[in-house]
């Protein structure tokens, strides 16, 4: 049986967490296209490209990894914030602030996200991201079942926010230095008075 079709040891857990953080390093430092099993291997210190392909089926697969595991930290780190509050309006607005936080202290990951985002241009699996859509709108509606946003099409607002974050991700980029909070404040500001049933 293969590692990846049944329950995996501790070993083996640790030996695949081993290559995504190699991946992830190899992709932000030369780039998607120039992403190889042979590079992979080199910076993860294997001895051959097998150790990767016994965990992996290919280059897909292990990127489909990457991005799984990006998206379950931030989840884990965002979803904190977002769970502290008890309205939709609070919960919206703390996943706005949350994510920049998160970019802040993970940008080697958000940048990762990134490339493996444009070099699969064109590629209509679904993924992470289409769920994070998902309950990002889902949320937008309940919201406006309680009456805390005005009326809009929920699915549109949801793209809407999240390239925004986008945007704050790699224009800010792997600069520490850059005064986050002021992006943060103002995204969020934005994003308030652009669904709030209110906008004053």
């Amino acid at each position: 049986m293969r590692a990846n079709d049944g329950a995996r040891s501790f070993t083996e857990q640790g030996r695949r967490a081993q290559i995504v953080r190699a991946a992830i390093d190899v992709i932000v430092e030369r780039g998607y296209p120039s992403t190889s099993f042979g590079r992979i291997a080199e910076r993860a210190g294997l001895s051959s490209t097998g150790m990767i392909s016994y965990h992996f089926r290919g280059k897909d697969d292990l990127m489909d990894q990457v991005v799984t595991d990006i998206y379950a930290e931030a989840a884990e780190l965002v979803g904190g914030r977002i769970d502290a509050e008890q309205t939709a309006r609070g919960q919206l607005l703390a996943f706005v602030e949350a994510s920049v936080a998160y970019y802040r202290t993970h940008h080697r990951h958000v940048r990762a996200l990134t490339e493996i985002t444009l070099g699969r241009r064109g590629d209509d699996r679904s993924g992470p991201r289409d769920r994070e859509l998902a309950d990002l709108a889902e949320l937008l509606r309940t919201g406006q079942r309680t009456g805390e946003f005005r009326d809009f099409d929920p699915d549109v607002m949801a793209v809407t926010v999240r390239h925004a974050l986008d945007g704050v991700a790699l224009h800010l980029g792997a600069d520490t230095d850059r005064d986050f909070e002021t992006w943060s404040r103002e995204l969020v500001t934005t994003v308030d008075r652009a669904t709030r049933e209110d906008p004053t």
